[in-house]
């Protein structure tokens, strides 16, 4: 059964076409037809404020540059001249028998130009992930519709979904030229998945282990460029998995530059290991080649020496004292346009370091950014961009957003303080608590009358949509908060702060990360209504990078993040149920469903009451399912129970997204979905991006 749209995937589809208008723009600017079925995403999508509708509309794509008198045309100039010089293969060489062809959104492009963006502090990579690094076996079609072939030319899977083949595309090269094949994907599962050692630090979790009994995936050579995927029971999300960005390992590691770091396939690491200041051999093989793609460290940004298959390779890494992170194009990149045109159009992407999102904003306002949302697509910046937007010399792009809410309060349900831990668990706190928030004033004055009052659960649009999970307890009752308060600590002190089980003043701190001032902004607010009735709260404004280093060391009261799994809800139930570690209400649970052993964990796990588990066993059902219909009504149960126990607070529904793209930078469709399960702007092809004079 070739299954490039597979059940599971078709589910998917008819998830987000509910919420997504009928495939992306042709044309930058100008939205696309909307069908009768997709109306929901037009009712969904805001109406043009009138300095929208004043805006300034992008400029008509120019026609691609002449074809040049000498050399290949189809290549960069700058490739032609290392293919004269003698420094570079020809083209012919370096394609693979059969590239990818890559449809362009609005027009064949023209080659040339630097991609000017920006990064906030020296851990933003998922800005990188989603921009330069999202080729992976598969991928999500630009309209998030369904899993597509990438490197993969092809897959299949049998019809109880255990088994996963895949043929690779027959001379694909890293970027320094070295084949890739079967033996890299072999390596990878050998020297990371299967070495007692590297998992010892390593634990190998989802999507490499079976959804039940958490075995690892047999991985199987059939040939040079076929490869078989085994799983102990059905993985009916297995290509779903892939497509996100939990699924770039098996095509990220070149065998034959990283087995010289590991100590299975090298005698002698010493002298290596002393020279990069490493603690051992796993901790070199890091350093070099390993790390968790997605997460704070990942060796693709910090080793320019690292051969990739992405469009563009790093050659100025994260690091040191780096001010911006280089990316040049990669000669030998597998896909081409329709014309034979070898991708990507743009010469170079140089993301400049800013430690304050302040600054992202103030570049982008000087035309200095040309296309961009992560970090300066707020809604308190929208009115300044397009107020600025002729001068700028840009234009908006929207995106539709999968989050289902601005602001997620997760008090920690497995506090290290068992007194707190107590308080936290106590479902009657968190209703008191989210009674006590004025959601209205909150839109209005921070979002800007952008949104309406929320919990986390599935948007409205959503064929997952639960009305008991969205809506309850959203209203502003402060004298409902205050009743349930008082039932639990009547008594308070001088200052009208109320007291706890140990006579002290009962105090919430709140860790929230600077980078979202409209986050800190509605904590500001949430506290003067949480004093209101009597709960002294602290809100902490403080670096991503310690956010995460205390949450994960499960070191928080409270923790704020956004509400991600709006759309995208099977692929992401973390506010749903104690699933990974972005479950900021649980960690210790998760660690429990996740990695029992506790084995690299900060946390130590814990064993969660019955009817947490019982959610945590329908999810390992709709795993192990290859049928949508099945997924679909377990997941359904999954979300009751999650609203019967209201683990953690919401505030606002989210508005639609946008970004600022200058207005000779080409072939970015408008709208298009935003993200971390689609790392939006990856499956949009940046490659096939251009920029003209």
């Amino acid at each position: 059964m070739h299954i490039s749209r597979m059940s599971s995937s078709r589910l998917f589809a008819l998830l987000l076409l509910a919420v997504l208008a009928a495939g992306v723009l042709t044309a930058c600017g100008a939205p696309a037809a909307v069908s009768p079925e997709a109306a929901p995403a037009a009712q969904e999508a805001a109406a043009p404020t009138a300095q929208e509708a004043a805006a300034p509309a992008a400029e008509e794509a120019p026609a691609p540059a002449a074809e040049m008198a000498e050399g290949n045309a189809h290549e960069s100039p700058m490739l032609q001249e290392m293919v004269k010089a003698g420094s570079l293969p020809p083209l012919e060489e370096r394609l693979p028998a059969n590239p990818l062809v890559v449809q362009p959104t609005e027009s064949i492009g023209q080659y040339g130009g630097t991609w000017r963006s920006g990064l906030r502090g020296g851990q933003d990579n998922a800005w990188l992930l989603r921009t330069i690094g999202y080729d992976y076996l598969v991928r999500w079609s630009p309209d998030w519709s369904d899993v597509i072939p990438n490197l993969a030319e092809s897959f299949e899977a049998n019809a109880e979904a255990t088994e996963f083949t895949f043929k690779l595309r027959e001379g694909v090269k890293w970027s320094d030229g070295t084949p890739f094949t079967v033996e890299d994907i072999l390596f990878w599962h050998e020297a990371m998945l299967t070495n007692e050692e590297y998992v010892a630090v390593h634990p190998v979790g989802d999507p490499w282990v079976s959804p039940i009994s958490k075995t690892v995936v047999d991985v199987q050579k059939v040939d040079d460029y076929t490869v078989k995927f085994v799983f102990a029971e059905p993985f009916g999300l297995f290509l779903q998995r892939l497509a996100t960005p939990s699924g770039p390992a098996p095509s990220r590691y070149p065998a034959h530059y990283c087995s010289q770091f590991h100590a299975a396939y090298s005698d002698d690491l010493d002298a290596l290991i002393e020279e990069n200041q490493a603690t051992d051999w796993v901790n070199l093989y890091d350093l070099k080649c390993g790390g968790v793609p997605g997460t704070p460290y990942d060796a693709l940004w910090y080793n320019a020496d690292l051969p990739v298959l992405y469009a563009w390779d790093i050659v100025t890494p994260y690091g040191g004292n780096s001010t911006q992170v280089v990316a040049e194009r990669n000669p030998y990149y597998w896909k081409t346009d329709p014309e034979g045109n070898q991708l990507p159009y743009i010469d170079r992407f140089v993301a400049e370091i800013g430690e304050d999102v302040q600054v992202l904003v103030l570049r982008a306002l000087n035309g200095e950014i040309d296309f961009q949302d992560r970090h300066i697509g707020s809604l308190d910046n929208k009115a300044v961009f397009a107020d600025n937007m002729e001068a700028g010399g840009y234009h908006f792009f929207d995106t539709i957003p999968s989050s289902m809410n601005q602001v997620a309060i997760a008090l920690n349900l497995n506090h290290k303080d068992p007194a707190k831990r107590e308080i936290y668990q106590n479902k009657d706190f968190r209703v008191a608590l989210s009674y006590a928030i004025n959601r209205q004033e909150i839109i209005d004055v921070i979002f800007v009358g952008q949104g309406e009052p929320y919990q986390l659960a599935p948007r409205p649009t959503s064929p997952f949509y639960n009305e008991q999970l969205a809506r309850q307890y959203t209203e502003y009752d402060p004298d409902k908060a205050n009743e349930l308060l008082d039932a639990l600590f009547p008594e308070k002190n001088s200052d009208g702060f109320r007291l706890g089980p140990d006579g002290n003043p009962l105090v919430v701190d709140v860790q929230v990360t600077a980078v979202n001032t409209s986050q800190v902004d509605t904590m500001e607010l949430v506290q003067s209504y949480w004093e209101a009735v009597g709960i002294q709260t602290n809100v902490n404004s403080i670096d991503r990078s310690l956010f995460y280093t205390r949450k994960d060391a499960n070191e928080h009261d409270a923790a704020v993040w956004g509400g991600d799994g709006g759309l995208d809800v099977i692929l992401e139930p973390r506010w749903y149920f104690p699933y990974s570690g972005e479950s900021l209400f649980a960690e210790a649970w998760k660690e429990w469903y996740t990695n029992p052993s506790g084995v690299g964990s900060l946390v130590a796990p814990e064993e969660p009451p019955a009817e947490v588990q019982a959610q945590m066993a329908l999810y390992d059902q709709i795993k192990a399912s290859g049928d949508a219909a099945t997924q679909a009504e377990l997941m359904g149960e999954l979300l009751q129970m999650a609203a019967d126990q209201f683990y953690a607070i919401g505030i606002v529904l989210p508005a639609p997204g946008y970004g600022i793209v200058q207005n000779n930078f080409y072939n970015v469709p408008s709208p298009h979905p935003g993200a971390w399960l689609y790392p939006n702007p990856g499956p949009t092809n940046p490659e096939q991006y251009w920029i003209g004079e």
